[in-house]
């Protein structure tokens, strides 16, 4: 199922954000009849209040239909809106709303608001009230509010309210500036880096082979990890199949279908002479030949595009016939070996040409390519005779044909597995989409019918029996139980080998003496190393210099010696763009923090009364 969102902090809406909502808010009023007109008994219009301040029940209902929508877009699909109160989208919506309204009631206490001119200029700068020559457009104004069932008056006084909500969020939120100290230290761990030298444990590397286990041993491993060989629940299936493959060599060949075949597909067959080669055209033949002067004279062929500002791949034309070259290309096919030659005029002008490979001229003759174009046309035939069959097949057995009458009167090979539910096994038919969807869904008397395979094949099917799930008798297991066991024998003696390196690595031995080394001379946090546990880098970060640590993980053992601790850098430009990075985070988050506290503040100050009963009938009126 989907997963649930993460409760976010309220953050300030940008001024423009606010006021587009009024008019998505007054569409959704009016698709929905007005939820204080027509939707409640009582002409109920608010969810509850801030103080003085209401939250309407249309802000509301707006708020929590855009947040289901997002979220619905975020998981792929759409989330109902029981769902979305079972994922807290309720509580976020209704704690913005708390936030915002408060907000509304401080302005309105404090006497802020803003001017008509700056309303004006808001409002004539709306892409919704434009007319066709790009300028606000007083008709459209009034017809959308008009549709919308909202007067100028209200219209503009939410708008008037949104900006001056605004002007509040940004009194509080700044002006902060990160402290200089917070930020050095937090760059200083965060661009700080590591060299170290690792040696990559393998069997090779141990002093002595594991030798070969004792059936008791193996036993006893079999008893000890029990779960690691026993078979899953799995549905016994019994299966009518009939694949191309199977009929495709009983299929009649036509001799002239193959040569027409041939013929119509000639190009496969017969490849003329091709070179790889690169063009690097001039404007004129003056600036052409002294290019070509410059080669004579021991310039490379890279010089010369790099000096035209190009790159190699720029210029590159791939692989090439003779007559894609135009009327250069009897020239350069004259190459018998890679070589440059030119200046020689190029459909885009005159220009110099590189030839990095020839490639030789290929035919398949009709003799050779016959078998690999009839076996083509037999599987074609294959198909379609098996296509012409579902029907016969589906008629079978809707007139109550077992799947082993398709064996003996549709010719149809009869099998039965063993197919363990999500996780497949690597039998023909289990390879079939088709096929592991209907053995995923089938059930207990459920009728076979025919299904269609992507390859043109068809398959029915039938369940048989639950099998349980099952300890694998030993015997049966033996080999797998051998492999286990040696992998686990060679994993422990490879950790006690890493701890014996360690010990004498720290005992003055120098790492290089137990076999390759691979060095890091620096690397950062966040870096990479190539097939290394996922915890590597911070361990290694945790280690102080000199320490030598065994890390130890499925399918990896290595001792690790940390050989510098660089200090972040302070000079290079990267330094000062992570460093401002770093100020911009720092900041955010404590305008961030400021601003939590301050509306936590107000709505404890002004009060909030929240009326459950009519949150519940807009989530009902929402289902």
């Amino acid at each position: 199922m989907a997963k649930s969102p993460e409760a976010e902090t309220p953050k300030p809406k940008s001024k423009s954000a606010g006021i587009a909502g009024w008019i998505l808010m007054a569409m959704l009023i009016l698709g929905l009849g007005g939820f204080g007109v027509t939707n409640f008994g009582g002409g109920l219009t608010s969810i509850g209040r801030v103080g003085d301040t209401k939250i309407s029940v249309d802000d509301y209902a707006l708020a929590f239909r855009q947040q289901l929508n997002a979220f619905s877009q975020q998981v792929g699909q759409q989330i109902s809106a029981q769902e979305a109160i079972a994922f807290g989208l309720d509580r976020q919506v209704l704690q913005s709303l708390i936030t915002r309204t408060a907000l509304d009631n401080e302005a309105h206490r404090v006497g802020l608001s803003v001017g008509d001119a700056v309303v004006a200029a808001e409002l004539t700068g709306m892409d919704a009230f434009k007319g066709a020559s790009g300028g606000f457009d007083r008709e459209a104004y009034r017809f959308t509010l008009e549709r919308n069932k909202l007067s100028e008056a209200e219209f503009e006084t939410n708008i008037r309210r949104d900006l001056s909500r605004a002007l509040l969020q940004g009194a509080i939120s700044g002006g902060f500036a990160a402290p200089e100290a917070m930020t050095g230290t937090i760059y200083a761990w965060v661009a700080e880096r590591r060299g170290f030298s690792m040696l990559r444990l393998t069997e090779a590397d141990l002093t002595a082979p594991v030798p070969e286990p004792t059936d008791a041993e193996l036993q006893a491993y079999h008893l000890a990890n029990i779960a690691q060989f026993t078979k899953p629940e799995a549905k016994r299936i019994t299966y009518a199949a009939l694949l191309p493959e199977m009929i495709a060599k009983d299929q009649p060949v036509d001799e002239a279908v193959l040569k027409k075949l041939y013929d119509d597909r000639i190009d496969e067959f017969v490849v003329p002479e091709r070179r790889l080669v690169e063009r690097l055209v001039y404007p004129d033949q003056a600036a052409a030949d002294a290019a070509g002067k410059r080669l004579d004279t021991g310039e490379t062929f890279e010089t010369l595009v790099a000096d035209r500002g190009l790159t190699l791949d720029s210029i590159d034309l791939g692989d090439v016939s003779k007559d894609d070259l135009g009327p250069a290309g009897e020239a350069v096919f004259s190459l018998t070996e890679p070589g440059t030659i030119g200046p020689l005029m190029s459909d885009l002008g005159p220009a110099i040409f590189r030839v990095n490979a020839i490639l030789q001229a290929e035919e398949t003759t009709f003799e050779d390519a016959r078998e690999a174009l009839a076996i083509e046309i037999q599987t074609d035939a294959a198909r379609r005779t098996i296509a012409d069959q579902v029907e016969v097949v589906d008629d079978l057995l809707a007139g109550g044909g077992s799947l082993e009458d398709l064996k003996t009167d549709a010719g149809m090979k009869l099998e039965t597995l063993d197919y363990v539910p999500g996780a497949p096994g690597d039998s023909t038919i289990e390879g079939y989409p088709a096929f592991r969807a209907a053995a995923e869904a089938v059930a207990e008397g459920d009728f076979p019918e025919a299904v269609v395979l992507d390859d043109g094949g068809m398959v029915a099917l039938r369940l048989d029996e639950i099998v349980p799930s099952a300890p694998i008798p030993f015997d049966e297991a033996k080999a797998a139980v051998a492999t286990a066991w040696r992998a686990a024998a060679v994993a422990k003696s490879l950790s006690d080998r890493a701890i014996e390196i360690k010990t004498a690595i720290e005992g003055g031995a120098a790492i290089g003496s137990f076999g390759i080394v691979d060095v890091t001379s620096e690397i950062a946090r966040d870096g990479f190393v190539e097939a290394t546990p996922e915890d590597l880098l911070k361990g290694v970060f945790q280690m102080a210099e000199g320490d030598v640590r065994v890390f130890d993980a499925q399918g990896f053992v290595g001792v690790v010696r940390l050989d510098t601790i660089l200090p972040a850098a302070t000079e290079r430009e990267d330094a000062t763009a992570m460093t401002a990075a770093l100020a911009a985070q720092i900041e955010q988050a404590i305008a961030q923090d400021a601003f939590n506290a301050f509306t936590t503040a107000l709505t404890a100050e002004a009060g909030i009364a929240i009326d459950q009963s009519a949150i519940n009938a807009v989530h009902a009126s929402l289902q």
